[in-house]
């Protein structure tokens, strides 16, 4: 168990778990948990974990930028948020999206703000039934950010991305997962059992196959067909001569469980 302040980290049998840890503030990101994330999150690359979940400590999963830092007395100069997202916001997004492993949000509870671009930049979102999603951003007179105004559309459409980032009404994750911006709604008790058995799922499957989902669903935003099918191609020539592809086929076809190496 590595305590990073105001971060959890846990690495056992292949699965890493990061626990937001400012359970009084609601998880809510301030410079040490900034910090902490990044560095959390780069050491799961280094440590040869296969999967990882990202939860919240207490009764919230993260609530965004922790306004108290944000406070400005009159007469102080304006803060340069566009430094924060650069320093902070973007690396971490890229970072969580460029993991070569599954990443899943278990969501426990309210996730808004960033705290929702951070659960929704994450490759699979469970959340609890009592969890809700807040587009926050509007009522404090921002717009969306940490890859919100990206994965918003693509996930539920424009009409329903625009209605939420312009009311900042919250979102039950029942009707999230109706919607498709997450993958399953869960009851309460039943998350983390849940989250457990696919990251441990994940950690006994292929992590070169998972590493290449990730990597050609999430080009597929920004490829041509053309472009898409040779990216298939190619990904699928440097699969073919893995050992994993082999073992694959050799389980299959003499009726046991593959024992995946990732090489």
């Amino acid at each position: 168990n590595l305590p990073m302040s105001s971060v959890l980290l846990d690495l056992h049998g292949g699965v890493a778990r990061l626990t937001l840890n400012r359970p009084e503030r609601l998880n809510s990101i301030n410079a040490d948990m900034r910090g902490a994330l990044l560095a959390a999150i780069r050491r799961v690359g280094e440590e040869g974990a296969r999967a990882l979940i990202v939860t919240g400590a207490g009764r919230a999963f993260c609530t965004g930028q922790d306004l108290t830092e944000r406070l400005m007395p009159a007469g102080a100069p304006p803060p340069d948020l566009g430094h924060s997202i650069e320093q902070f916001y973007k690396p971490l997004t890229l970072a969580l999206r460029a993991l070569p492993l599954p990443v899943i949000a278990a969501v426990n509870g309210a996730a808004a703000g960033a705290g929702a671009s951070l659960a929704l930049a994450c490759d699979i979102v469970l959340a609890a039934r009592s969890a809700v999603f807040i587009q926050a951003f509007c009522k404090v007179g921002l717009g969306p950010d940490g890859g919100g105004s990206d994965f918003l559309p693509r996930l539920v459409g424009t009409a329903r991305a625009m209605g939420l980032a312009l009311t900042g009404e919250p979102l039950p994750a029942e009707q999230a997962a109706q919607w498709g911006l997450i993958w399953q709604c869960l009851d309460d008790e039943r998350l983390m059992p849940e989250a457990e058995a696919l990251a441990a799922r994940f950690a006994q499957g292929a992590p070169l196959a998972y590493a290449a989902v990730k990597r050609t669903l999430y080009a597929s935003a920004q490829n041509t067909l053309e472009q898409q099918l040779d990216l298939e191609r190619d990904t699928q020539q440097t699969l073919g001569r893995s050992g994993d592809y082999r073992e694959g086929v050799a389980a299959f076809m003499e009726k046991r469980p593959p024992a995946f190496k990732g090489k």
